[in-house]
């Protein structure tokens, strides 16, 4: 299994340039190949192979005007065009419904907020005794380890983000036996309600309250951004306000991030199975409780979960996003019919059960990917029920959504 380990790297002033050139020659190499593409397909021509891109480019190191792509590490040059033929294959995979739709290579720009180079072991990078990476036509820069490597990393990315921030990204092999030996098996299994007054409701019956680490910034964020606003474009002064935007952002990601990995590994750790709801996240980003999903972000917890539990040999479990949760009482399991969201207790008209519409919701969402989950932990207790009364619902309208590109000279 490959996994992802990333972590801060702390680049001195003249690696700083180094890395910025860097940054630039493979940024440069990859807007030339597309642009001989896209000038072969608006010609009719034949689409242009990476092994004539290669050849393109060793010649262009030969110009005048394209020198100084010898100055970096050849290995990444040649890694951007991989990257191009990824960007294509993904591309042409959504069309022919291989995998879901992407749209079609486009441009980078220096002021893309994410600026990336790869180093494959044929590139002569190595950790050196001192614990610093060393880099080819860069050197030895100083690393925070905040755990060890499982394994000899095949590949490093270097990656500056919009904060200004350089991080090392390793790709490792790691053997899934002997993380599932770590992880002691568990009896327990979990359906999971995600929402937005609580982050998770759990089918025992525990309530995760939500973070809302962005809510919780918007105080700093609107100052940073005014302060933003302010400076006349194109200044020095704009440069550093705009990083400290982008700071300010990061941190709140970085917190989210932070939660999202606690819980996600918590609940592995506790459970044997576990089961969400499949939900239509960016359709209810387009609803006027986006800047709260967003918050959330459940997309990111879920894939947390997903392969945290395949790493740790725990079962997975996504229920249909049509199934009726809140409608159905996970008591007597009688359909009761949809209800406003307001409405955060209900009483079942079959059983006389008072429930809990989160509790429920989770316990059913349990029950739907066939997991035995008792019913006891959807806080239930019979009363008298007076006759039913009819409930009106909504249904979610579909929503539509689309690319742009833009140009630079060729090879």
């Amino acid at each position: 299994m490959q996994l992802r380990y990333a972590f801060r790297v702390y680049p001195s002033a003249g690696q700083r340039s180094s890395l910025a050139r860097s940054f630039g020659c493979a940024r440069v190499v990859f807007n030339d190949a597309l642009r001989v593409r896209e000038d072969a397909r608006a010609a009719g021509l034949p689409f242009v192979t990476s092994a004539e891109l290669s050849k393109r480019l060793t010649a262009s190191k030969k110009t005048p005007g394209r020198a100084w792509l010898g100055e970096v590490s050849s290995v990444i040059l040649q890694q951007s065009l991989r990257d191009l033929d990824t960007a294509y294959r993904n591309f042409f995979d959504g069309i022919r419904g291989k995998r879901p739709k992407a749209g079609p290579p486009r441009f980078k720009s220096r002021r893309d907020s994410r600026q990336a180079i790869r180093f494959t072991a044929n590139a002569g990078w190595r950790i050196t005794d001192g614990g610093k990476l060393r880099l080819p036509k860069i050197g030895d820069v100083r690393v925070k380890w905040s755990r060890a490597l499982p394994s000899v990393p095949s590949t490093v990315t270097v990656v500056q983000d919009a904060a200004g921030r350089y991080f090392a990204s390793f790709v490792v092999e790691t053997d899934p036996a002997a993380d599932r030996e770590r992880m002691p098996a568990a009896d327990a299994t979990v359906g999971i309600d995600l929402g937005l007054a609580h982050f998770a409701v759990l089918s025992d019956g525990t309530k995760i309250d939500s973070p809302k680490f962005l809510r919780r910034a918007e105080k700093k964020l609107k100052k940073a951004q005014r302060v933003l606003s302010r400076k006349v474009k194109g200044s020095k002064n704009r440069d550093k306000a705009r990083v400290g935007v982008a700071r300010a952002h990061a941190r709140v990601a970085d917190a989210r991030r932070e939660f999202h990995h606690r819980l996600s590994t918590r609940l592995i750790r506790e459970n044997q199975a576990v089961a969400v709801e499949d939900l239509a996240v960016k359709g209810l980003a387009r609803t006027r409780l986006a800047k709260s999903v967003h918050d959330a972000g459940w997309s990111a917890f879920v894939t947390m979960l997903e392969y945290k539990a395949v790493r740790y040999g725990r079962a997975f479990h996504r229920t249909g996003r049509f199934e009726p949760t809140s409608q159905v009482c996970s008591d007597c399991g009688v359909k009761d019919g949809p209800k406003p969201l307001g409405v955060r207790e209900w009483t079942c008209g079959a059983c006389g059960a008072v429930l809990d519409r989160d509790v429920n919701a989770a316990v059913n969402v349990a029950k739907a990917a066939g997991l035995a989950v008792s019913a006891c932990g959807a806080q239930v207790r019979p009363v008298f029920v007076p006759a039913q009364r009819g409930e009106a619902g909504t249904h979610p309208k579909p929503y539509r959504a689309t690319v742009r590109q833009t140009g630079i000279t060729r090879l």
